[in-house]
């Protein structure tokens, strides 16, 4: 197994902390799943990106299928429920074992969680999935953490409502979750270069070409040098790469008057109820249309005051979002105020095309969210030793 023979035990956790978490999911309609361990890589190196095979207990099987130690529960959850054929809408959790490298700790932790498919009622499935994680919190002694949330929807339909080329629009939205945003934005102003491509004269020679015609030379080259695959990328995806490169590389940059717009709508945070005015005035002075994402997001946060969320501690930023780009809508993170706990504590969010990108064959709408049930153990633990 790579990256390393066999993961490491995972520390203990209270069973009768994470036995009254399932009754608390259980009480609010989730029924619980515990999905195969041993799972497809490609799944998730397609829906997660490359970046985290670095982070993942890896083997391959006799017929060369690349395979994975589960590095979170969503993806086989998700996988799950086509593959059964569940009645929708869904409402599953979960808690078990999930395996990764990462900073902290050992790489086999335990994680809890739900996920909500199937319902059309987008804005009070969100608000209910939040106030569920702070109740996660609240069991573990935590009754007020620090709320941090986002909306990857937002930025997407500002994205659309901005005259950007379509290869810059899907850059600016992958990257808003990997927060790489800011050295884009001084990157790709208009007329600015950096460097020379390693790859200049194919992508010189793609650009203004027939997209089609360029994607079918991209492909048959691939094929012949007998590339099937490339970091879980079909040779079509990674065609699809070189067309977006290309489209890069012709210049197609942020114009003074985007990147303005952008900076701005960045710079908005607060209260959801500020930042949704200061939002509105930005779209008013910009004159773009934003109403029908921002009428949503008034209406979660509606939402949440009916879950008895208090607004004045959420903090909601323009600039915050979770580095996986299934994500299509809210995003949010709980955290402990006193910053010991090494991480977010719950997380999650919206998640609309990930059924459809596994295989399903219509788009579901999805929100979920996952527990750290360790963090919130050591945190527990804490307190009882302080009291």
């Amino acid at each position: 197994m790579s990256p390393a023979a066999s993961a490491p035990s995972a520390p203990r956790t209270s069973p009768s902390l994470e036995e009254a978490l399932l009754a608390c999911f259980a009480a609010a309609g989730f029924a619980r799943l515990d999905p195969p361990i041993l799972q497809p890589a490609d799944v998730f190196l397609d829906l997660s990106g490359e970046s985290i095979r670095r982070r993942m207990f890896l083997t391959v099987d006799e017929e060369g299928h690349e395979l994975c130690l589960r590095p979170d529960l969503t993806i086989p959850v998700a996988r799950h429920v086509i593959s059964a054929k569940l009645e929708l809408p869904a409402r599953v959790s979960y808690l078990g074992p999930v395996f990764r490298f990462r900073g902290e700790g050992s790489g086999e932790f335990r994680q809890a969680g739900l996920e909500s498919f199937g319902r059309a009622d987008i804005e009070a499935a969100d608000a209910e999935i939040l106030a569920l994680g702070l109740d996660a919190c609240a069991l573990y002694g935590l009754p007020q953490p620090e709320i941090r949330l986002g909306d990857v929807g937002l930025f997407a339909a500002l994205l659309e409502a901005l005259p950007l080329a379509p290869a810059l629009r899907r850059r600016l939205l992958k990257d808003f979750g990997q927060g790489r945003l800011d050295a884009d934005l001084g990157r790709l102003d208009e007329g600015k270069q950096e460097g020379v491509s390693a790859h200049a004269g194919v992508l010189a020679a793609l650009a203004g070409a027939d997209p089609a015609a360029a994607r079918a030379l991209i492909t048959d080259l691939l094929s012949i040098a007998g590339i099937s695959t490339v970091g879980g990328r079909s040779v079509s995806e990674i065609a699809e790469r070189f067309l977006e490169q290309s489209s890069l590389e012709a210049g197609a940059g942020l114009t003074g008057e985007t990147r303005e717009i952008l900076t701005r709508y960045l710079s908005i945070s607060g209260t959801p109820d500020n930042a949704s005015a200061r939002m509105r005035a930005l779209a008013t002075d910009a004159r773009i249309d934003l109403s029908a994402a921002l009428d949503v997001f008034d209406r979660r946060t509606g939402f949440l005051t009916a879950y008895a969320v208090n607004l004045a501690d959420v903090a909601f930023s323009t600039a915050f979002g979770r580095p996986l780009d299934y994500y299509s809508g809210m995003v949010f993170e709980l955290h402990d105020p006193a910053r010991n706990a090494g991480g977010p504590l719950v997380a999650g969010g919206r998640y609309d095309k990930l059924l459809s990108r596994l295989g399903a064959e219509t788009c579901v709408p999805g929100v979920g969210l996952a527990v750290w049930v360790e963090r919130l153990a050591a945190l527990d633990v804490a307190q009882e030793g302080a009291r």
